[in-house]
């Protein structure tokens, strides 16, 4: 059924006065930066959990990779369930199990307790993600859109530079952040009653657990042409994640929280504003431009690196953001407006998988490489330069098809 159709029937039997459709916009944009603020929350804390139990570089980017694959394993097995069994109950259980993810969070007394807790943090959040994302399109295609590529960097952002001030400034600070969060989780699911399914439920809801990865037959060609971006995007990603704390820290010669977190936050802030700031360019520009700044900005930050020039390396950050924000809208918006209604939760999935997988597998074999040969700087490096290489391919792929389309255009 059509999503107004399906909203008007919802709100025709509903004995619950509903949200309008712009305050129910507004609250599923604000869970996926409310579930991607929770993933990057622990962030500025791991120099804390690495002083007090002794936590090496390689299980923190173990802690940071498991969270990823969590959000894959999600994705895989519940990515198309929204599809089947409606927007709504899919993401009132997956809100009220993030709130009680914070609760292992913040009594997490243990490296094995912060897997565990990242974990089912990844689970819940890949199982939100489409869901939220496609109800964002069903309620308006074009906004929704944009909106489901601002609020992922809107999202770390918010998550890196909260929990950092929480920590520096207020006492409790590795337990204090779980419960803000876990509060807002909390809110959010008791507005969630209040928003009118934007789908109508409809059957095979065991048969959409079983793993799939068919894609409709209009998006396939637009996801080939946005392969390549969302892989470079999402590398840097990772690589902010999970190294930029000790980057930081090493630069500067502090574990100041606020401080740690603040590359992914210019990463992610930046990203963010791009994404706003070139919501009406045409998808293919926005991707073309995203990874040459995205190539431009890792160079920078790299480079800044050899000379600990602190400066240099939130310059070429902020430039790299830049570059994240605009190609990763380019994707979303060059992919899945060619989906139907019962195929966007399915479509938006294979893409966060895509994107897990890249943000998540590097990450773990830059931790490998430290704790085998430990040197930091080296491993930024070549995690750097793939990065690089992985946005130039994106961006020779861009300019052949542009070439490939503009001489068919002229052909008799």
């Amino acid at each position: 059924m059509h999503s107004s159709a399906a909203i008007a029937r919802t709100r025709a039997t509903s004995p619950i006065r509903q949200l309008s459709p712009a305050a129910s916009f507004l609250l599923l944009a604000s869970l996926t930066v409310s579930f991607l603020a929770g993933s990057s929350a622990p962030t500025p804390l791991y120099p804390l959990y690495m002083a007090q139990w002794g936590l090496t570089p390689l299980m923190i980017t173990v802690i940071f990779g498991i969270y990823a694959l969590a959000v894959l394993l999600a994705l895989l097995v519940g990515g198309r369930l929204s599809d089947h069994l409606g927007r709504r109950p899919v993401l009132l259980a997956s809100t009220l199990a993030q709130a009680a993810t914070m609760i292992l969070f913040g009594t997490a007394t243990s490296a094995s307790a912060l897997v565990l807790a990242r974990i089912i943090q990844g689970l819940t959040t890949g199982a939100a993600l489409s869901a939220i994302g496609a109800a964002l399109i069903d309620l308006e295609k074009t906004r929704g859109a944009v909106a489901n590529a601002v609020t992922p960097p809107f999202g770390t952002a918010t998550g890196a530079v909260v929990a950092a001030v929480l920590v520096q400034f207020l006492p409790q600070p590795t337990h204090l952040v779980y419960g803000v969060f876990g509060l807002t989780y909390v809110l959010q699911a008791v507005g969630l009653i209040f928003v009118p399914e934007t789908i109508a439920p409809r059957g095979g809801v065991l048969a959409s657990l079983k793993p799939r990865l068919q894609l409709p037959h209009a998006t396939r060609e637009p996801l080939l042409l946005a392969l390549p971006v969302l892989v470079a995007v999402w590398a840097l990603a990772g690589f902010y994640g999970a190294l930029s704390p000790l980057l930081v820290r090493s630069m500067l010669g502090t574990s100041n929280p606020l401080l740690s977190g603040m590359g992914l936050f210019v990463m992610a802030m930046s990203g963010g504003f791009s994404v706003l700031a070139l919501q009406h360019r045409q998808p293919k520009d926005m991707m073309t431009f995203g990874v040459s700044s995205l190539l431009v900005g890792v160079a920078l930050a790299i480079g800044a690196l050899s000379y600990d020039s602190i400066a240099v390396f939130f310059l070429g950050t902020a430039i790299a953001g830049i570059g994240f924000g605009a190609a990763f809208q380019g994707s979303i918006r060059t992919v899945v407006p060619f989906a139907a209604p019962h195929e966007r939760a399915g479509v938006l999935s294979i893409i966060y998988i895509i994107s897990y997988i890249a943000l998540g597998a590097p990450t773990v074999v830059a931790g490998w490489m430290i704790a085998r040969y430990g040197n930091l700087l080296e491993t930024a490096v070549i995690f750097g330069a793939i990065v690089i290489a992985l946005s130039a391919t994106a961006l020779l792929g861009n300019l052949l098809q542009a070439l490939t389309r503009r001489a068919r255009a002229v052909m008799p």
